[in-house]
């Protein structure tokens, strides 16, 4: 990602997986930490290499899964062997996207920042709660 991409609330992103460059909005927190950060001589945002972000994604897991570990030996418990395991960086997409319809976003919003291009694949990226669907019911 380069400064250039970003405009104002927008980012543009020209390569995508489907090859059509795609416009995402930007939240007030996510501008917050934009223009927080340092600007590169470069022109990039963020000094990683592409694969970086998954490799700290499972760096973390490791480290969650040791602290989660001695948690419950510190409170007597077993640890589940099933916590935090199969868990990858591009699940956060699938949480994200159950979020949006959380927080009141119709299909064709969620879509626009997803970049889903069907109804048919957004449903496959969501994981909507019972509980959460009963405060919109009333």
């Amino acid at each position: 990602m380069r400064w250039e991409h970003l405009d104002g609330k927008v980012l543009r992103v020209p390569e995508t997986k489907t090859g059509e460059p795609r416009r995402v909005p930007l939240s007030s927190r996510a501008q917050a930490v934009l223009d927080a950060l340092p600007r590169r001589l470069d022109g990039y945002v963020w000094g990683i290499r592409a694969d970086s972000i998954t490799q700290a994604f499972d760096r973390a897991l490791r480290r969650a899964r040791k602290d989660y570990e001695a948690e419950c030996r510190g409170a007597s418990g077993k640890p589940d062997p099933r916590m935090l395991t199969g868990l990858r960086f591009h699940d956060l997409r699938h949480e994200a996207t159950s979020r949006l319809f959380e927080k009141g976003l119709n299909p064709m919003q969620v879509a626009a920042i997803t970049g889903h291009k069907t109804l048919q694949m957004l449903k496959r990226y969501t994981h909507l709660r019972a509980e959460d669907l009963v405060g919109l019911l009333g």
